[in-house]
């Protein structure tokens, strides 16, 4: 396989999908319109370099929005910006733009060296109306909503409420001091964090970053996970199928390619369909049941894109859900063909065994009780960083 040199290029170095406001977990429920305010997020990068861009996104947007005006800086505890850190970001030179429906905007780039592992600070001030707003949900690190424009204020105000969701922004990418590839993680909610601590930074694709940093390896790494996604149906967000050309192929620096996908398809198909919250649940994922053989097919899809780029494919196990609501035997049946084939089928650069490091040695088909969140279905801190552990690092050098 191919493999590309990015001295001197973008590489992305912190990633979010980008979701429709009404195809997330219902964070935005009740949370009013944005207008005349400033939103303050915080962002964990993973690589270093010496220059940076912001991606900005509203790609789910029904009508254009308007940046007043931007800021990036080195964060401080509590929602502040490190002194002397912050920098003013321009669109084309101008500190203003409107962002079309439908679509993402870049910043222009700025001078800010920065360490693997460091926490950014990204404020954005909206003077008119946001009424849908392109999100990413949920957020695992806390932001603030700040009444009118506060993007130069060095500490966070009194005034300031939580955003339940990230919004508005979808990428960290940098200008790196040595050659450096990315690694994207497609994935679900097991990828994208849930249950694990909130601003910890403890999903597996961030303790990897911090794997590969301890290891001095030039780890960049884009969480594309999306809590509830799918590989083949949409539903909460856009399916795999459907967002791998925007999420995947098109990051600069990208490199390597880590699928974590398939769970949801075969839960949500053999779910029990009773009466009852489950039922209520399961109305937020239409589409046909998937197959055991559905799920493989939608991988071949998915290998063959990426080798068509020249780009190294690995996939991870599906782990156990025994215990979980949706659980049922022909769907345990269903994830052990599924996974049987991603170890034996040989369609994929390498395997990362999930299944193995999570499953209960007497249960096979539940997680340990020591690496679940109490839901029989995502992993706890301990989990996540079992995950971590077992992934082998010279894949990714």
């Amino acid at each position: 396989m191919t493999e590309t040199n990015n001295a001197g290029n973008w590489v992305r170095s912190w990633g979010a999908s980008p979701q429709a406001a009404h195809d997330g977990l219902g964070s935005l429920d009740g949370h009013p319109p944005l207008a005349d305010v400033t939103l303050r997020q915080m962002v964990r990068i993973s690589g270093g370099g010496r220059r940076v861009r912001i991606r900005f996104t509203n790609e789910f947007g029904t009508a254009p929005f308007t940046i007043g005006a931007a800021q990036v800086g080195l964060a401080a505890p509590g929602g502040g910006v490190r002194p002397g850190s912050a920098r003013v970001l321009t669109f084309a030179g101008a500190s203003a733009v409107t962002v079309p429906a439908g679509a993402p905007i870049l910043s222009d780039p700025v001078d800010l060296p920065l360490p693997a592992l460091a926490t950014l600070s990204i404020s954005l001030y909206l003077p008119g109306r946001v009424e849908t707003c392109t999100c990413h949900d949920p957020a695992l690190e806390t932001g603030w909503t700040i009444p009118g424009d506060a993007v130069a204020a060095p500490t966070l105000p009194e005034n300031a409420e939580v955003l339940p969701v990230r919004a508005l922004i979808s990428a960290v990418e940098l200008l790196p001091g040595a050659p450096a590839r990315t690694i994207v993680v497609m994935g679900d909610s097991r990828t994208d964090g849930a249950g694990s601590t909130a601003d910890a930074n403890h999903s597996w694709p961030e303790l990897l970053a911090e794997r590969l940093a301890e290891r001095g390896v030039a780890g960049y790494v884009s969480n594309q996970g999306i809590s509830g996604n799918r590989m083949l149906n949409d539903g909460i967000g856009a399916a795999a199928l459907a967002r791998f050309d925007r999420d995947v192929l098109a990051t600069p620096g990208l490199g390597y390619v880590v699928l974590s996908l398939g769970g949801n398809d075969i839960g949500i198909s053999f779910a029990p369909r009773d009466d009852g919250p489950l039922a209520d649940f399961l109305k937020m994922f239409p589409g046909a049941p998937m197959t055991a053989d559905d799920v493989i097919a939608g991988y071949r899809q998915l290998i063959a894109r990426a080798h068509e780029r020249g780009v190294r494919v690995y996939a991870t196990t599906i782990a156990p859900y025994e215990g979980a609501e949706i659980y049922t035997p022909e769907g345990e049946s269903a994830r052990q063909a599924v996974n049987e084939w991603i170890r034996a089928g040989g369609a994929f650069d390498a395997v990362l065994d999930f299944d193995a490091v999570w499953r209960d040695p007497d249960r096979p088909s539940r997680i340990r009780e020591d690496f679940h969140a109490g839901d029989h279905l995502h992993g706890n801190d301990a989990g996540y960083q079992a995950l971590t552990d077992s992934i082998d690092l010279s894949l990714f050098s």
